[in-house]
């Protein structure tokens, strides 16, 4: 038999050694799986690992041909499961292909002979998987590669009162849309996009802060003033055009590491002068009407010079000013309403421009009742909803949703959720009910009809619900409607039934007009849910415009509780369309891509709401959903949506009560500060804990994307397109920038110019794309994290796109406190 022409030598041998430790990790490693049902691949290999180090040993050049036929077997293992997918044979080939690469050196230095069978056989083992990898870097099984006409429509201008150069409410307009017609930033001129001004907010982490604090704010822009807030809910107003500090107004927030979240998305505006003409108009008609979110005339008027108020200013004075007013929701369950010039404090409204929220609330412990959405302003109520901490105890605020008279802040209606009479309103030493379901993301409205749209969350603690009542399930996950002068009822349409995963509709809503299939115009909304569904509705009744049939979901709930049989599942989704396997499992190598084969097989998984267990359910989609708060942008002239829904799977394990798990909170406990990790659910027969499915080297268990970008034609309801968004840069011990698709929280901006803007991913980015291809057309490194949405304005003559750039505690980006926004360069 033909042998090598030197000794193996020191090199050789560690070869050897190295083979050895992988074949018996493949062995024991896959012994393992095949018990648990898993694929039998690992310990087929790890034998063959094992002869091929013994021939080795022997110094024998068969041992190159039993490698290659490893490599070859591999590769064809690799494509029947994941097919020509980049990401999924990377950890599949990585070790086996670089080691391979070894073996070659080290053959061509010890072979008498270096073009022998042996080392023919090895160099066509590692050609075959270089022509995979190639062909699969370009032919991503996971993208959709269609196109739209590449044609950009003339946009309708001053749409409900909105200039064109504005940006007045937190999704531009109340309808949520993310849509401007601004045309000066083309895909053909993006490209020369650069910094105009950047702003420090100065809102850094504090010691006393919780790991859930997060920059997600987007600006608005009313005139010649662009106003943000900052986490711990500072509110600035700054000069549109140079970014120059005008007045900012601090409420003095003290935060506690017990706070679930710090954050603030955003602040709304309302003209009073404007909503006083609009009501006299209404009222000559019969019907009600918005105030306009902008007034163009505030683009002439004289900015206020720059200073600082706090929540002990000195009140405006109450004639003619506080006509224009901002204004901010805090974290610790206040409402304060602002001259929208000077900053200074609304004497009219609640106490000296303070509205208590935690009034008749039955626990008022701050941080335990949020608003952290601005609210839904119309020209008669102030429509105000509010997180509650999710999964501490059945003793919590209620989730009530409130009406305030836009002028003085008096209560106007209350809706509870969880109340026999959702209306009624509490009397002296009565309160609102325990743990209403809440609505913690941001409204939207359509003052033609006078309603709002609220995304409604579940009754807290979440993942266990043995005990609620009807009352608590009724209006529980799912879009309500209200009539935002009276608080009345409209409709109500469910998106889970009986809700086990924390599935909250977690996104704005969006209103548009929509050409349907015959011609006709229908008004709809938009509910984007963390199952990936579009609930698609007719706004004015709740009907259902894309079917959402009833289909059976996986039964079995701990005891003392129960599953619905059947869950809503809509037609236009992006929701996986199988269920996962040991296949869809990955790592960095082989080996972390076998542990997480296991820790899968270890878990209960039977699909889409796979109920939670003492086991550990794998949740997919997860608790953090495939939509979250960055909601749609939708280019209403084109009808085309853009969205960018996400793919992370989560576990959920209960923990029974028992010693140290007790049912009642000891005195003086607190919240976890976040919402991941164990949730204590006091008052309940589990705690629980809630992580995403992470393999030993924290990366995630299923194989990547993890985050898409996409487009859907709204006349079809069809995905157009959908490519991977994100890298690896800012995520990995080294910077290194690979395109996995990436986790993200945020959403997208759409222009009529044709250019989508999108941060929100886990690298810090800002992103502009085509929205005819989803090509990308141009990036920008930001200096933190860009968990927020970006928002484009005019001022000068030039367009302007803003994004705040300060990254998110708990998703692990890098926290800052910049605002920075990109424009042309001068002409």
């Amino acid at each position: 038999m033909a042998r090598l022409s030197k000794p193996l030598g020191f090199i050789g041998v560690i070869s050897v050694l190295f083979t050895l430790l992988t074949a018996v990790y493949l062995l024991a490693g896959g012994a393992w799986l095949i018990s648990l049902g898993g694929s039998p691949y690992y310990v087929v290999t790890g034998v063959l690992l094992l002869v091929f180090a013994w021939l080795l040993w022997r110094a024998s050049p068969s041992a190159f041909v039993l490698y290659a036929i490893v490599l070859i077997g591999t590769a064809i293992w690799g494509l029947w499961e994941s097919g020509p997918d980049f990401w999924a044979l990377v950890p599949r080939s990585g070790v086996l292909v670089v080691f391979g690469i070894w073996l070659l050196v080290l053959m061509s230095w010890h072979l008498e002979r270096p073009r022998q069978f042996g080392v023919l056989s090895l160099v066509v083992g590692l050609l075959v998987w270089g022509g995979v990898l190639v062909y699969a870097h370009f032919n991503d099984p996971q993208q959709i590669n269609g196109s739209l006409a590449a044609v950009r429509a003339t946009p309708a201008l001053n749409v409900d009162g909105i200039e064109p150069s504005e940006w007045p409410a937190y999704g531009r307009d109340q309808q949520g849309t993310r849509y401007s017609p601004l045309q000066q930033i083309t895909p053909d001129n993006v490209h020369n996009l650069e910094v105009a001004w950047t702003f420090r907010t100065g809102d850094t982490k504090g010691p006393n802060d919780p790991v859930e604090i997060t920059n997600e704010v987007t600006p608005i822009k009313i005139g010649d003033l662009l106003y943000l807030c900052s986490p711990h809910q500072i509110l600035f107003a700054l000069d549109a055009q140079t970014g120059e500090l005008k007045w900012k107004f601090d409420p003095k927030l003290q935060a506690d590491p017990s706070f679930q979240h710090v954050t603030c998305r955003g602040v709304s505006f309302v003209d009073l002068s404007a909503s006083a003409s609009a009501s006299d108009a209404a009222a000559a008609s019969g019907t009600e009407a918005a105030a306009p979110a902008s007034d163009a005339a505030s683009a002439t008027e004289a900015a206020a010079p720059a200073s600082e108020t706090t929540a002990a200013a000195t009140p405006a004075a109450a004639n003619g000013a506080c006509t224009k007013r901002i204004l901010l929701p805090v974290n610790d369950g206040h409402l304060y309403a602002l001259d929208a010039l000077t900053g200074e404090r609304c004497a009219g409204f609640g106490n000296n421009g303070d509205l208590d929220l935690q009034h008749a609330m039955p626990v008022t412990t701050p941080g335990m009742y949020e608003p952290t959405s601005p609210p839904i302003v119309t020209s008669k109520a102030i429509v105000v909803a509010g997180a509650v901490e999710d999964n501490f105890s059945t003793r919590e605020p209620s989730g009530v949703i409130r009406g305030f008279d836009v002028r003085t802040g008096e209560l106007l209606w209350a809706f509870d959720p969880g109340a026999a009479d959702p209306n009624k309103i509490p009397g002296p030493g009565e309160h609102y009910t325990w743990n209403s379901p809440n609505s913690w993301a941001p409204a939207a409205y359509d003052a033609k009809l006078d309603i709002v749209y609220l995304p409604m969350g579940v009754k807290t603690p979440d993942i266990w619900g043995g005990d609620r009542t009807p009352e608590l399930e009724r209006y529980a996950t799912g879009l309500l409607a209200l009539h935002a002068s009276t608080g009345k009822l409209a409709w109500f349409y469910q998106t889970v039934h009986h809700d086990l995963w924390d599935m909250d509709q977690p996104s704005q809503p969006t209103l548009a007009d929509i050409t349907d299939k015959d011609g006709k115009t229908v008004p709809v909304v938009y509910a984007p849910a963390k199952t990936g569904n579009l609930f698609v509705l007719d706004r004015r009744t709740g009907e259902l415009v894309v079917p959402a049939p009833e289909m059976p979901v996986p039964q079995g709930a701990a005891p003392g509780d129960h599953v619905a049989p059947t869950q809503p599942f809509s037609q236009l989704t992006f929701r996986p369309s199988k269920n996962l396997t040991d296949a869809d499992m990955w790592g960095a190598t082989m080996y972390d891509q076998l542990i997480c084969r296991v820790m899968f097989h270890q878990l209960r998984y039977e699909g889409t709401f796979t109920p939670p267990s003492l086991q550990g359910s794998l949740i997919f989609p997860g608790n953090l959903g495939m939509f979250e708060w960055g909601g749609l942008a939708i280019d209403t002239d084109r009808q085309i949506a853009v969205a960018n829904p996400i793919a992370l799977p989560f576990v959920s394990r209960l923990i029974p009560r028992g010693p140290g798990n007790p049912i009642e909170p000891q005195p003086g406990a607190k919240g976890s500060g976040t919402e991941a990790g164990i949730q204590p659910q006091y008052g309940v027969p589990y705690g629980v804990t809630l992580n995403p499915f992470m393999s030993p080297l924290g990366l995630p268990c299923k194989q990547p994307a993890w985050g898409y970008i996409s487009a859907v034609d709204l006349k079809t309801n069809q995905i157009i397109w959908k490519k991977r968004i994100g890298t690896t840069r800012d995520s990995s011990p080294i910077p290194v920038a690979f395109r996995t698709g990436m986790p993200m929280l945020g959403g997208p901006m759409v222009t009529a110019g044709g250019v989508i803007f999108i941060g929100a991913t886990a690298d810090n980015y800002l992103r502009a794309f085509d929205v005819n291809n989803g090509n990308r057309l141009w990036q920008a490194r930001l200096p933190a994290g860009g968990q927020a949405t970006p928002m484009t304005y005019a001022v000068g003559g030039r367009q302007f796109v803003v994004i705040a750039a300060g990254g998110h505690g708990s998703f692990g980006t890098k926290l800052g406190d910049y605002v920075i926004a990109y424009a042309l360069p001068k002409q």
